[in-house]
Protein backbone atom coordinates (compact mmCIF):
# COMPACT_ATOMS: atom_id res chain seq x y z
CA UNK A 1 0.00 0.00 0.00
CA UNK A 2 2.49 3.06 -1.17
CA UNK A 3 -0.04 4.58 -3.91
CA UNK A 4 -3.60 5.23 -2.83
CA UNK A 5 -6.07 7.71 -3.75
CA UNK A 6 -8.58 8.89 -1.57
CA UNK A 7 -12.08 9.62 -2.61
CA UNK A 8 -13.34 12.75 -0.57
CA UNK A 9 -10.15 13.93 0.04
CA UNK A 10 -11.15 17.87 0.59
CA UNK A 11 -13.46 16.53 3.20
CA UNK A 12 -13.15 15.95 6.85
CA UNK A 13 -11.80 12.56 7.71
CA UNK A 14 -10.29 12.83 4.13
CA UNK A 15 -8.07 15.54 4.34
CA UNK A 16 -7.26 13.98 7.88
CA UNK A 17 -6.64 10.73 6.27
CA UNK A 18 -4.46 12.50 3.42
CA UNK A 19 -2.08 14.49 6.18
CA UNK A 20 -1.60 11.05 7.66
CA UNK A 21 -0.92 9.12 4.73
CA UNK A 22 1.71 11.61 3.11
CA UNK A 23 3.44 12.03 6.57
CA UNK A 24 4.01 8.06 6.56
CA UNK A 25 5.84 8.72 2.76
CA UNK A 26 3.00 7.57 0.71
CA UNK A 27 2.10 9.13 -2.64
CA UNK A 28 -1.60 10.29 -2.78
CA UNK A 29 -4.07 10.42 -5.22
CA UNK A 30 -7.17 12.72 -4.45
CA UNK A 31 -10.62 12.86 -5.51
CA UNK A 32 -13.72 15.29 -5.13
CA UNK A 33 -15.81 17.52 -6.84
CA UNK A 34 -15.92 20.02 -3.97
CA UNK A 35 -19.37 19.97 -2.88
CA UNK A 36 -18.81 20.33 0.57
CA UNK A 37 -14.85 19.50 0.40
CA UNK A 38 -13.19 22.81 1.46
CA UNK A 39 -10.02 23.82 -0.02
CA UNK A 40 -8.63 25.12 3.30
CA UNK A 41 -8.48 21.68 4.18
CA UNK A 42 -6.09 20.66 1.43
CA UNK A 43 -2.84 23.29 1.94
CA UNK A 44 -0.71 20.98 3.30
CA UNK A 45 -1.40 18.40 0.99
CA UNK A 46 -1.05 20.90 -1.52
CA UNK A 47 2.46 21.78 -1.13
CA UNK A 48 3.36 18.26 -0.73
CA UNK A 49 5.09 16.71 -3.67
CA UNK A 50 3.30 13.24 -3.05
CA UNK A 51 0.36 14.31 -3.66
CA UNK A 52 -2.23 14.45 -6.57
CA UNK A 53 -5.42 16.19 -7.26
CA UNK A 54 -7.85 16.02 -9.62
CA UNK A 55 -11.34 17.26 -9.49
CA UNK A 56 -14.05 15.40 -10.78
CA UNK A 57 -17.63 14.10 -10.04
CA UNK A 58 -17.26 10.02 -9.28
CA UNK A 59 -21.18 10.03 -10.27
CA UNK A 60 -19.80 10.05 -14.14
CA UNK A 61 -16.75 7.42 -13.99
CA UNK A 62 -15.54 8.70 -17.40
CA UNK A 63 -14.17 11.94 -15.19
CA UNK A 64 -11.79 10.05 -12.86
CA UNK A 65 -11.34 6.39 -14.16
CA UNK A 66 -7.98 6.64 -16.01
CA UNK A 67 -6.47 8.83 -13.06
CA UNK A 68 -6.46 5.30 -11.13
CA UNK A 69 -3.68 3.66 -13.33
CA UNK A 70 -0.87 3.09 -11.29
CA UNK A 71 -2.05 3.36 -7.83
CA UNK A 72 -2.51 -0.10 -5.02
CA UNK A 73 -5.42 0.78 -3.26
CA UNK A 74 -8.59 3.29 -2.71
CA UNK A 75 -9.92 4.62 0.25
CA UNK A 76 -13.04 5.31 -0.63
CA UNK A 77 -15.05 8.27 1.96
CA UNK A 78 -16.99 10.10 -0.33
CA UNK A 79 -20.56 10.28 0.45
CA UNK A 80 -23.27 12.57 1.21
CA UNK A 81 -23.24 12.15 5.09
CA UNK A 82 -26.14 14.27 5.60
CA UNK A 83 -28.14 11.86 7.23
CA UNK A 84 -31.25 14.03 9.17
CA UNK A 85 -31.95 15.15 5.67
CA UNK A 86 -32.51 11.95 3.99
CA UNK A 87 -36.02 11.68 3.46
CA UNK A 88 -36.27 15.36 1.67
CA UNK A 89 -34.02 13.87 -1.27
CA UNK A 90 -34.32 10.05 -1.22
CA UNK A 91 -31.86 10.06 -4.27
CA UNK A 92 -29.03 11.94 -2.82
CA UNK A 93 -28.15 8.61 -0.87
CA UNK A 94 -28.45 6.35 -3.44
CA UNK A 95 -26.54 8.71 -5.89
CA UNK A 96 -23.86 9.54 -3.87
CA UNK A 97 -23.12 6.30 -1.92
CA UNK A 98 -24.45 3.34 -3.61
CA UNK A 99 -24.10 4.09 -7.11
CA UNK A 100 -20.77 6.40 -6.64
CA UNK A 101 -19.66 3.26 -5.12
CA UNK A 102 -20.05 0.77 -8.09
CA UNK A 103 -18.27 3.78 -10.04
CA UNK A 104 -15.50 3.33 -8.39
CA UNK A 105 -15.12 -0.05 -7.89
CA UNK A 106 -15.82 -0.39 -12.00
CA UNK A 107 -13.04 2.37 -12.31
CA UNK A 108 -10.64 -0.11 -9.79
CA UNK A 109 -11.72 -3.09 -11.73
CA UNK A 110 -10.43 -1.05 -14.81
CA UNK A 111 -7.35 -0.62 -13.80
CA UNK A 112 -6.58 -3.95 -12.12
CA UNK A 113 -6.94 -2.22 -8.17
CA UNK A 114 -7.89 -5.08 -5.96
CA UNK A 115 -8.03 -3.27 -2.04
CA UNK A 116 -10.49 -1.06 -1.68
CA UNK A 117 -10.78 0.67 2.32
CA UNK A 118 -14.50 1.86 2.73
CA UNK A 119 -15.76 4.38 5.44
CA UNK A 120 -19.40 2.56 6.58
CA UNK A 121 -21.14 3.56 9.51
CA UNK A 122 -22.62 1.74 12.75
CA UNK A 123 -26.10 3.55 11.25
CA UNK A 124 -26.39 0.31 9.47
CA UNK A 125 -27.19 -1.56 12.17
CA UNK A 126 -30.63 0.43 12.46
CA UNK A 127 -32.14 0.34 16.21
CA UNK A 128 -30.03 -3.18 17.22
CA UNK A 129 -31.08 -5.19 20.18
CA UNK A 130 -27.39 -5.97 21.22
CA UNK A 131 -25.74 -3.18 22.42
CA UNK A 132 -22.51 -2.84 22.36
CA UNK A 133 -23.44 -4.06 18.90
CA UNK A 134 -20.85 -6.52 17.40
CA UNK A 135 -19.58 -7.07 13.34
CA UNK A 136 -21.74 -10.09 12.93
CA UNK A 137 -25.36 -9.36 15.12
CA UNK A 138 -28.43 -9.91 13.20
CA UNK A 139 -28.90 -7.30 10.89
CA UNK A 140 -31.70 -5.51 11.76
CA UNK A 141 -34.67 -3.52 10.26
CA UNK A 142 -32.67 -0.02 8.06
CA UNK A 143 -33.86 2.77 10.08
CA UNK A 144 -32.38 5.31 7.63
CA UNK A 145 -32.19 5.99 3.80
CA UNK A 146 -28.28 6.90 5.07
CA UNK A 147 -27.77 3.39 6.46
CA UNK A 148 -29.65 1.66 3.60
CA UNK A 149 -27.49 3.34 0.77
CA UNK A 150 -23.92 2.52 2.89
CA UNK A 151 -25.35 -1.19 3.62
CA UNK A 152 -25.90 -1.46 -0.23
CA UNK A 153 -22.63 -0.20 -0.71
CA UNK A 154 -20.81 -2.92 1.41
CA UNK A 155 -22.97 -6.01 0.04
CA UNK A 156 -21.59 -4.41 -3.48
CA UNK A 157 -17.93 -4.26 -2.23
CA UNK A 158 -18.63 -7.73 -0.76
CA UNK A 159 -19.87 -9.16 -3.95
CA UNK A 160 -16.98 -7.84 -6.20
CA UNK A 161 -14.31 -9.62 -3.48
CA UNK A 162 -16.26 -12.93 -4.32
CA UNK A 163 -16.35 -11.89 -8.06
CA UNK A 164 -13.40 -10.13 -8.70
CA UNK A 165 -10.80 -11.01 -6.44
CA UNK A 166 -11.21 -7.92 -4.60
CA UNK A 167 -10.09 -7.41 -0.81
CA UNK A 168 -11.77 -5.24 1.13
CA UNK A 169 -11.62 -3.46 4.27
CA UNK A 170 -15.22 -1.93 5.53
CA UNK A 171 -15.01 -0.36 8.83
CA UNK A 172 -18.43 1.25 10.33
CA UNK A 173 -17.34 4.04 12.24
CA UNK A 174 -19.65 5.71 14.94
CA UNK A 175 -19.78 9.85 14.63
CA UNK A 176 -16.35 11.17 14.50
CA UNK A 177 -14.93 14.21 16.02
CA UNK A 178 -11.88 16.61 15.24
CA UNK A 179 -10.16 19.06 13.51
CA UNK A 180 -11.92 19.84 10.14
CA UNK A 181 -15.25 18.79 11.68
CA UNK A 182 -17.89 20.62 9.65
CA UNK A 183 -21.10 18.35 10.21
CA UNK A 184 -22.78 17.07 13.48
CA UNK A 185 -24.19 18.23 16.87
CA UNK A 186 -21.41 19.57 18.25
CA UNK A 187 -20.95 22.30 15.12
CA UNK A 188 -24.54 22.97 15.40
CA UNK A 189 -25.16 23.32 18.26
CA UNK A 190 -21.80 25.74 18.79
CA UNK A 191 -23.15 27.80 15.54
CA UNK A 192 -26.76 28.10 17.50
CA UNK A 193 -25.17 29.43 20.97
CA UNK A 194 -22.65 31.42 19.05
CA UNK A 195 -25.81 33.51 17.68
CA UNK A 196 -28.08 33.00 20.85
CA UNK A 197 -25.95 32.32 24.05
CA UNK A 198 -29.60 32.41 26.20
CA UNK A 199 -31.57 29.17 24.83
CA UNK A 200 -31.29 26.13 22.63
CA UNK A 201 -33.71 23.93 21.13
CA UNK A 202 -32.75 20.43 20.18
CA UNK A 203 -33.95 17.51 18.19
CA UNK A 204 -35.13 14.80 20.37
CA UNK A 205 -35.58 14.41 24.08
CA UNK A 206 -31.46 14.88 24.58
CA UNK A 207 -31.12 11.58 26.07
CA UNK A 208 -30.21 9.81 22.73
CA UNK A 209 -27.03 8.23 23.53
CA UNK A 210 -23.92 8.10 21.27
CA UNK A 211 -20.10 6.92 21.40
CA UNK A 212 -17.93 9.31 19.02
CA UNK A 213 -14.31 8.85 18.39
CA UNK A 214 -11.75 11.10 17.44
CA UNK A 215 -10.47 11.85 13.72
CA UNK A 216 -7.00 10.69 14.41
CA UNK A 217 -7.48 7.76 16.55
CA UNK A 218 -9.78 6.69 13.55
CA UNK A 219 -7.18 6.98 10.89
CA UNK A 220 -4.79 4.93 12.87
CA UNK A 221 -7.41 2.34 13.95
CA UNK A 222 -7.59 2.42 10.25
CA UNK A 223 -4.34 1.95 8.93
CA UNK A 224 -3.89 -0.63 11.45
CA UNK A 225 -7.15 -2.80 10.62
CA UNK A 226 -5.53 -2.72 7.13
CA UNK A 227 -2.09 -4.24 8.40
CA UNK A 228 -3.44 -6.43 10.78
CA UNK A 229 -6.82 -7.67 8.94
CA UNK A 230 -6.60 -9.98 6.11
CA UNK A 231 -9.31 -11.57 4.84
CA UNK A 232 -11.10 -11.31 1.80
CA UNK A 233 -13.74 -9.61 3.45
CA UNK A 234 -12.94 -7.61 6.71
CA UNK A 235 -16.03 -5.72 8.53
CA UNK A 236 -14.55 -3.97 11.53
CA UNK A 237 -16.24 -1.83 13.81
CA UNK A 238 -14.87 1.68 15.19
CA UNK A 239 -15.96 3.25 18.23
CA UNK A 240 -14.51 4.34 21.40
CA UNK A 241 -15.68 2.49 24.70
CA UNK A 242 -17.55 5.56 26.15
CA UNK A 243 -21.11 6.78 25.51
CA UNK A 244 -22.48 10.35 26.16
CA UNK A 245 -25.68 11.64 26.05
CA UNK A 246 -26.89 14.87 24.32
CA UNK A 247 -27.63 16.65 27.52
CA UNK A 248 -23.83 15.76 28.93
CA UNK A 249 -22.51 16.91 25.52
CA UNK A 250 -24.38 20.13 25.82
CA UNK A 251 -22.92 20.76 29.34
CA UNK A 252 -19.28 20.19 27.89
CA UNK A 253 -19.95 22.58 25.63
CA UNK A 254 -21.36 25.60 27.59
CA UNK A 255 -18.80 25.16 30.06
CA UNK A 256 -16.22 25.85 27.06
CA UNK A 257 -18.84 28.43 26.22
CA UNK A 258 -18.97 30.06 29.75
CA UNK A 259 -22.66 30.25 28.90
CA UNK A 260 -25.83 29.00 30.74
CA UNK A 261 -28.38 28.67 28.10
CA UNK A 262 -32.14 27.15 28.86
CA UNK A 263 -32.08 24.11 26.81
CA UNK A 264 -35.24 23.30 25.23
CA UNK A 265 -35.91 19.49 23.92
CA UNK A 266 -38.21 17.61 21.95
CA UNK A 267 -40.77 15.12 23.52
CA UNK A 268 -39.19 12.31 21.30
CA UNK A 269 -36.98 9.37 21.93
CA UNK A 270 -35.82 10.51 18.20
CA UNK A 271 -33.95 13.98 16.85
CA UNK A 272 -35.41 12.71 13.59
CA UNK A 273 -36.72 10.11 11.25
CA UNK A 274 -34.26 7.45 10.99
CA UNK A 275 -32.37 8.70 14.26
CA UNK A 276 -31.09 5.78 16.39
CA UNK A 277 -31.27 6.88 20.04
CA UNK A 278 -28.61 4.13 20.71
CA UNK A 279 -25.31 3.69 19.17
CA UNK A 280 -22.73 1.94 20.67
CA UNK A 281 -20.42 -0.15 18.83
CA UNK A 282 -18.82 -3.54 19.84
CA UNK A 283 -14.93 -2.91 19.09
CA UNK A 284 -13.16 -6.29 20.44
CA UNK A 285 -12.11 -6.72 16.58
CA UNK A 286 -10.17 -3.66 16.36
CA UNK A 287 -9.08 -4.03 19.94
CA UNK A 288 -7.49 -7.70 19.36
CA UNK A 289 -5.20 -5.94 16.75
CA UNK A 290 -3.52 -4.32 19.95
CA UNK A 291 -5.44 -0.34 19.07
CA UNK A 292 -7.48 1.59 22.02
CA UNK A 293 -8.69 5.09 21.28
CA UNK A 294 -6.19 7.86 22.77
CA UNK A 295 -8.82 10.59 22.93
CA UNK A 296 -11.89 10.44 25.54
CA UNK A 297 -15.01 11.66 24.19
CA UNK A 298 -15.04 14.68 26.11
CA UNK A 299 -11.72 15.92 25.34
CA UNK A 300 -12.75 15.16 21.56
CA UNK A 301 -15.46 17.45 22.32
CA UNK A 302 -13.28 20.41 23.65
CA UNK A 303 -10.56 19.64 21.06
CA UNK A 304 -13.13 19.90 18.29
CA UNK A 305 -14.62 23.50 19.81
CA UNK A 306 -11.01 24.74 20.48
CA UNK A 307 -11.17 24.64 16.25
CA UNK A 308 -14.05 25.66 15.74
CA UNK A 309 -13.49 28.68 17.77
CA UNK A 310 -10.15 29.46 15.76
CA UNK A 311 -11.76 28.95 11.99
CA UNK A 312 -14.64 31.05 12.10
CA UNK A 313 -14.51 31.22 8.41
CA UNK A 314 -16.16 27.76 8.42
CA UNK A 315 -19.53 29.42 9.68
CA UNK A 316 -19.28 32.56 7.49
CA UNK A 317 -18.50 30.45 4.55
CA UNK A 318 -21.81 28.27 5.24
CA UNK A 319 -24.17 31.52 5.50
CA UNK A 320 -22.58 32.69 2.31
CA UNK A 321 -23.96 29.49 0.65
CA UNK A 322 -27.08 28.94 2.22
Amino acid sequence: METVVVTGVAGFIGSNLADHLLAKGYKVLGLDNFSTGKTKFLESANNHPNFKLIVCDLSDINSFKDSLSGYDCVFHLAANADVRFGIEHPNKDLEQNTIVTFNVLEAMRANNITKIIFSSTGSVYGESLIIPTPEDCPMPIQTSLYGASKLAAESMIQAYCEGFNFQSWIFRFVSVLGERYIHGHVYDFYDKLSKNPNSLSILGNGHQTKSYIYVSDCIEAMILGVEKANRKVNIINLGTPETIEVFDSIKIITEFMDINPKIIPQDSIRGWVGDNPMIFLDTTKMNSFGWQPRVSIRDGIIKTLKWLRSNEWIFVEFEKNK
